[in-house]
């Protein structure tokens, strides 16, 4: 809540030092967290602009909107914490199984509910055979909340065939194989739903600003024409906790003053080409693989046919690094080529002046994604960014956006007689507009049925809000929510198992004292990260005031024994508000925590009589 003068005021405010970036914490794009995902459902509709935020084919159904992409970011020592929705922020869709787009495709992209977290300090092997391959699924997120998945599409030849369950050595990569299906931001989603990148994610690009061109009479993006004129930005983190860039860097990896050029990819088809073989029968596979696999060269996959064309494989490249240029010169990176087999690069960025390992995103000089598109066969760091069930330990939250976002006050513009305010909103959500000339009397209400509808601010248009006054005062109250689809996994787990520690253990009828209570962190369900809204926290039947959850395990509060109160062991109870859109918040119970001793008075009472 916040009201504006239409006169001008100067604050004065100490000064205050201004906070290191930290990549991991400020590159996530949380513009649009308060936004309803939405997706065209055909080609029609996304030339006509109409999208919806509820979609079903009876096999994924979104049967209520969900917020875009990443909702919360929460960080401790150690990890660096996302929820997402895993939907991008940009309209998605429509998709198709066929390049004349007569063909639908099947899956549709639903809200995952994913907690992922990432390693705040990354480490290394230096040896490529110690290198861990990517796996199959998320191999990181993008900084829209998006799910990066690797080059591959799923698909390996097993000797006889082509199986997406047998393994091998000849692995079909997914642009080449799987492009037909992207949507304009060159993504598409499996079969339970998950939205994700295998190449260049285009369209977040275009909202980060990296470049991109979008035409809006085909809907589609395209790479600028025009002359590059900065450094990309982070687009996303890479499970091993290293950054990957768009495609543009420096021409000199330590020098941010080299100027600007497209990152050029290390690998080269086996066409016969700067010195790489010309690949026919499919009998061995290039050195990079052999050093990841740790197998032998000799791997037999299909002749190179129609069917089975040059390019269809991951192994079908070789690594320039491996090449021979003339003589017994071999191409050497940051001269001949950028980018090494992992598609990454030690260098310098405006993010980390002092350099860092990233990867970069591979495009050709037309603007199409080139292998290996995101990231190499390998992690180049240790990928032990994973997947979670819950936060096991004490985090700080760093975003807490979507429906739990602050609503704030933008802006009050006079024009005329009339007045427009505009304040910052989420989507589904219903506000009262309330105004005054002078604070000291009550404040009129405009409008209680303002509803947020798509975009991230709502306006109100007060007619005559300026007529005979030099200042007007304004305040917006939320009022409701419409019904979403939670980030978190839309269940609530109202009790829960928990060992509660209590300082102090015990306390006299007839005195106040600040009590400590800590919630043990095996705690099922996990406690609420710190800075969570207590609803409740009673001592047998007394209410603890002002209770203050201080850290993830940690309650705080005052307590204040009635003289009456019955003496014993008492149950303490401590229950978090509910996440939004949920009906309840985890609560916790432990018996015996406390013991309510009778007053000092009391007692010498009782010794008086009993003489």
């Amino acid at each position: 809540m916040k009201s504006f003068f239409f006169s001008v005021a100067v604050l004065f405010l100490p000064a205050v030092a201004a906070r290191a970036y930290d990549g991991q914490l400020d590159a996530w794009l949380k513009t649009y967290s308060t936004q309803y995902a939405r997706i065209y459902t055909s080609d029609a509709n996304k030339l006509a602009g109409t999208s919806v935020t509820t979609w079903t084919n009876g096999s994924q159904t979104q049967s209520l909107p969900a917020y875009c992409g990443v909702q919360q970011v929460y960080y401790s020592g150690s990890w660096l914490y996302i929820r997402t929705t895993g939907l991008a922020a940009h309209v998605m869709g429509p998709w198709y199984l066929n390049s004349a787009h007569t063909s639908t495709f099947p899956n549709l992209p639903v809200n995952q509910h994913v907690l992922y977290r990432f390693p705040r300090t990354s480490t290394l092997t230096t040896a490529p055979t110690t290198k861990t391959l990517t796996a199959l699924g998320a191999i990181g997120y993008f900084v829209d909340g998006v799910a990066m998945f690797d080059t591959r599409d799923g698909y390996v030849w097993t000797g006889s065939a082509e199986s997406s369950s047998g393994t091998g050595y000849w692995n079909r990569e997914a642009y080449v194989n799987e492009s037909v299906t992207f949507d304009p931001g060159y993504a598409h989603q499996e079969n339970t739903g998950t939205h994700h990148y295998h190449a260049d994610p285009i369209a977040l690009r275009y909202l980060l600003g990296d470049h991109v061109d979008y035409l809006a009479a085909s809907g589609s993006y395209q790479e600028s024409t025009s002359t590059v004129t900065k450094h990309s930005p982070i687009l996303g983190w890479v499970r091993d906790g290293y950054p990957i860039y768009g495609p543009y860097g420096y021409s000199s990896a330590l020098d941010a003053t080299s100027g600007l050029r497209r990152m050029i990819s290390g690998y080269q088809l086996r066409n016969g080409q700067n010195g790489s073989d010309t690949l026919t029968t499919r009998s061995t596979i290039p050195a990079w693989a052999q050093r990841v696999y740790g197998v032998s060269a000799s791997q037999s996959g299909p002749t190179v046919s129609g069917t089975y064309p040059l390019g269809r494989y991951m192994e079908d490249y070789a690594y320039l690094g491996d090449l021979v240029k003339s003589g017994t010169t071999k191409y050497q990176q940051g001269v001949d080529y950028d980018l090494d087999e992992y598609n990454g690069r030690y260098c310098v960025t405006p993010e980390y002046p002092n350099g860092t390992y990233a990867y970069f995103v591979a495009i050709s000089t037309s603007g199409t994604p080139v292998f290996p598109y995101n990231i190499g066969r390998a992690f180049y760091g240790n990928p032990t960014g994973s997947t979670q069930t819950s936060i096991g330990e004490t985090v700080t939250t760093y975003f807490d956006g979507g429906p739990d976002l602050a609503d704030t006050m933008d802006s009050a513009t006079p024009s005329g007689n009339d007045v427009t305010i505009a304040w910052n909103s989420v989507e589904g959500g219903v506000y009262k507009l309330e105004g005054t000339n002078d604070l000291t009397t009550s404040y009129a209400t405009l409008t209680t049925t303002a509803t947020a509808s798509a975009g991230t601010k709502t306006t109100v248009l007060e007619t005559n809000g300026a007529v005979g006054t030099m200042k007007r005062f304004y305040r917006v109250t939320r009022m409701s929510l419409a019904s979403y689809d939670a980030v978190t996994t839309g269940t609530t787990t109202t009790s829960g198992t928990a060992t509660i520690t209590m300082s102090p253990t015990s306390g006299a009828r007839g005195s106040t004292f600040t009590v400590t209570a800590t919630i043990n962190s095996s705690a099922t369900p996990t406690v609420p990260p710190q800075n969570a809204g207590v609803s409740s926290f009673t001592v047998g039947s007394i209410s603890v005031t002002s209770p203050v959850h201080t850290s993830q395990y940690v309650v705080t509060g005052t307590l204040t024994i009635p003289g009456a109160a019955a003496t014993g062991s008492q149950t303490v109870t401590i229950t978090f508000q509910p996440p939004q859109g949920q009906p309840s918040g985890p609560s916790y119970t432990q018996a015996n925590a406390f013991t309510i001793t009778q007053s000092a008075l009391t007692a010498r009472s009782i010794r008086k009589r009993s003489r």
